[in-house]
């Protein structure tokens, strides 16, 4: 069975954080509740994600700020 391979367009610290702004206006047109505190959560992460790729591929590789 063979993997399937994308080509992808955008960087991934580019598609993290498009990913987190998307989240980030969903949860803007919703009311307070559970379901905007996980879109919130997941942008958060996504932000996060971007952070620490940042830090991992950086020449120096010190530590986070």
């Amino acid at each position: 069975m063979e993997r399937r391979r994308i080509k992808h367009t955008m960087s991934f610290d580019e598609r993290l954080a498009d990913r987190a702004k998307r989240l980030r206006d969903q949860a803007k047109t919703l009311s307070p509740g559970i379901e905007r505190d996980e879109l919130i959560r997941k942008a958060r992460q996504a932000e996060t994600a971007s952070r620490v790729n940042e830090w991992l591929t950086s020449p120096g590789l010190a530590p986070p700020k």
